[in-house]
C-alpha cells in the first residue's frame, strides 16, 4: 500500500521551488531577521575595551553581566540570581547554574574571576576599570558562588556590575592589551552566554548576530540581527522609509512629526539619562584658549569662577532644548536627572543673564573675551552637533570667541583622554541609577591609586567634594548616601567644573507592520526589547 505523502506547508512549497530555480528565500530569510539601523556601533568586539555606550550597546546582545540594568534602571538578576553583603568589604554572588557559552562550555565563577581579573590589563582610552575599581579580591567558594572583597563597604557594586561582562576564561586566556580586539574581532575569543552568537563585524559598517539557542533565558524571535551604522541622520530615515531596516535608533527631532504621519511607520520616545554637559580646564597650562590675536594669555581663564559663571549665565538651556534639539530635550540644572538617586531637589532652574555675565567677564579682566577651541561629538548622542554649535554662538554673545569643532566619537574621547581639549562637551549618562557613578567618575579629583576620577582629565580638585563622594561610596544606609550626594551635586554647581546643560530625549522609527519596541531611560536599542508586531 502506497503511503499518503506527508502534509506541506505553502512556505514549504515556495522553498523548495526557490531551491530549484535559485531563487533568494526571500520570505522565510527575512521573517526572523532583524535590522537596526544605528548611528554608532561597537569600537571592538571585546566588552572590556571601552566603556562608550554604544560599544556596550552593541555587545549586551553577545557577552551578559552580572546584573542587569531594566528599562528603567531597575537592578535585576542576569549571571548573578542573587547578591548580598555578607560582611561590610564582602558581597556574595551567586551563580545562575546551566548557563552555557556559545561553544557549549559552562559558565561558573571562574568566568567571573577571570573576568574581573583582566579589565583592568585590557581597556582602552574609555576605561572599563570604573565597573571594578572597587573590587580588591575575587574568592571562587564554588563553582556557582563567588565572593567579592572590596577596597570597604561597596554599597553601590551591584549597581556597577551591570557593565561587568562575562567572557569565556578559556577563550580569553592569555590574551594581552596588544592583541586582543583581534582575538576577539575575528570571533576567536567572541565567545559569550548572551542570546546572540557573534557572526561578523564590518568596522563602521555593519555587526552581525545569530541567534544563540542554548541560551538560557527567554527564546529571542529574531534568528538573525543586523546592526547597520548609519552615523548621517538624513540616511538613516531614508534607508527606514525604503523598508532597507526595520527600525532606526535617535531618529532626528525635525523628522518626528513627518515620521509620525506615515501610515507604514511608528514612532517611540523617552526621555533619557544622559545629559550634555561642557567640562572646563582648570590646568595652569591650557592647549586651546588664547588672547583673541592668538597671543598667549599670562592665566588660564578657566580657572577663574567668575569666568566660569559667565559662561554658565551665556547658555539658554530652554532655547537649547526647544530649538536646537527641537523639543526633545530638557533643560537641566545638575550632572544627574532627576530619576536618579542622589538629585538634589534643592537647586534652582539655571537662566540665562547676559548682563550679569558680560559684567562678571569685565570683573575677570576678560572685558574683550578670549579665544577658544569647543570640541563636541557630532555622532554619538541625538542633537549633540546643534547643541554645540548654538552653545558657541551663545558665548559669542559676551565676548568669547569659539571655534567650534565637531568630532566623531571615535576621534573625541581617545583625545578628550589625552586631555587635549580646553572646552569640550559630550554626553555621560548616570546608568547605574544612583549619582554616585557619575560623581566619582568625572569630577572627583583625578586618584589613580584610589581608582577615582579615572574621567576627571582637566585638573579639578575639591577636596570638601572628594571627602562627600568617597564618604558616599561606603555609606551603606541609603537615606544618609542620597544626602551625601545631594550635598556633592550642590557643590558641583557652585563650583563649575562640568555645566549641565540639557537632558537628551531620543525617538525610534520603526515599520509598524514589523516590529514595537520598549524604549529604555539608557537609550540602549537592544534585539531584546524588541518584537514582532502582533
Amino acid at each position: 500500500m502506497t503511503k499518503p505523502l506527508p502534509h506541506r506547508s505553502p512556505l514549504w512549497r515556495t522553498a523548495a521551488l526557490a531551491a530549484l530555480i535559485g531563487l533568494p528565500l526571500c520570505g522565510a530569510a527575512t521573517a526572523q531577521t532583524l535590522t537596526i539601523g544605528v548611528r554608532a556601533g561597537p569600537e571592538s568586539i571585546d566588552p572590556h575595551f571601552t566603556a562608550t555606550g554604544t560599544h556596550a550597546e552593541a555587545l549586551k546582545h553577545v557577552f551578559d553581566t552580572l546584573t542587569w540594568s531594566g528599562d528603567k534602571l531597575q537592578i535585576e538578576p542576569r549571571l548573578a540570581l542573587s547578591w548580598k553583603a555578607i560582611e561590610p568589604s564582602v558581597w556574595e554572588f551567586k551563580l545562575r547554574p546551566g548557563v552555557k557559552f556559545h561553544d557549549g562550555s559552562d559558565f561558573t565563577a571562574e568566568d567571573v574571576k577571570f573576568s574581573i581579573e583582566r579589565i583592568p590589563v585590557v581597556a582602552g582610552p574609555n576605561p572599563t576599570t570604573i565597573y571594578v575599581r572597587r573590587v580588591k579580591e575575587v574568592k571562587i567558594v564554588d563553582p556557582l558562588t563567588v565572593h567579592i572583597v572590596t577596597d570597604g563597604p561597596a554599597p553601590n557594586l551591584p549597581n556597577d556590575f551591570i557593565r561587568l561582562f562575562i567572557v569565556s576564561h578559556k577563550a580569553a586566556a592569555g590574551l594581552t592589551k596588544d592583541n586582543a580586539n583581534d582575538a576577539f574581532n575575528t570571533g576567536k575569543a567572541a565567545i559569550g552566554t548572551g542570546p546572540y552568537k557573534f557572526v561578523s563585524w564590518t568596522p563602521k559598517d555593519q555587526l552581525v548576530l545569530e541567534r544563540f539557542d542554548g541560551y538560557w533565558g527567554e527564546k529571542e524571535p529574531w534568528q538573525r540581527v543586523l546592526r547597520k551604522e548609519l552615523p548621517n541622520d538624513a540616511a538613516r530615515v531614508a534607508q527606514l522609509k525604503a523598508g532597507q531596516v526595520d527600525i532606526i535608533v535617535r531618529a532626528p527631532a525635525s523628522d518626528v512629526p513627518t515620521l509620525k504621519r506615515d501610515a507604514k511607520l511608528s514612532v517611540a520616545t523617552i526621555d533619557t539619562v544622559y545629559v550634555f554637559n561642557m567640562e572646563l580646564d582648570m590646568r595652569d597650562k591650557s592647549p586651546q584658549v588664547s588672547a583673541k590675536d592668538g597671543s598667549a594669555l599670562p592665566k588660564n581663564p578657566l580657572q577663574d569662577a567668575k569666568v566660569r559663571e559667565a559662561i554658565d549665565l551665556a547658555i539658554d538651556r530652554p532655547a537649547l532644548a526647544e530649538i536646537a534639539m527641537e523639543g526633545l530635550g530638557a533643560p537641566v540644572n545638575q550632572l544627574v536627572t532627576p530619576n536618579i538617586a542622589g538629585y538634589n531637589k534643592s537647586l534652582p532652574p539655571l537662566k540665562p543673564d547676559l548682563a550679569k555675565a558680560k559684567k562678571l567677564m569685565e570683573e575677570a579682566g576678560y572685558p574683550n573675551g578670549f579665544k577658544v577651541s569647543f570640541s563636541f561629538t557630532n555622532d554619538r548622542l541625538p542633537g549633540d552637533r546643534q547643541v554645540g554649535t548654538s552653545i558657541a554662538q551663545m558665548l559669542a554673545r559676551i565676548g568669547i570667541e569659539v571655534n567650534a569643532n565637531a568630532q566623531p566619537g571615535a576621534v573625541f574621547f581617545p583625545a578628550r583622554t589625552r586631555g587635549e581639549f580646553s572646552l569640550a562637551m559630550s554626553g555621560w549618562g548616570t546608568l547605574t541609577g544612583e549619582a554616585n557613578y557619575t560623581l566619582s567618575s568625572v569630577v572627583h579629583s583625578n586618584d589613580p591609586a584610589k581608582k577615582l576620577g579615572a574621567f576627571n582629565v582637566l585638573g579639578y580638585k575639591n577636596a570638601e567634594l572628594d571627602k562627600l563622594i568617597e564618604d558616599a561610596a561606603i555609606e551603606m544606609d541609603e537615606a544618609k548616601r542620597n544626602d551625601l550626594l545631594s550635598q556633592a551635586n550642590a557643590i558641583v554647581a557652585k563650583d563649575r567644573p562640568r555645566l549641565p546643560i540639557v537632558a537628551v530625549g531620543s525617538a525610534w522609527a520603526m515599520q509598524k507592520a514589523k516590529v514595537t519596541i520598549r524604549p529604555r531611560v539608557d537609550e540602549d536599542t537592544l534585539a531584546m526589547d524588541i518584537k514582532p508586531a502582533k
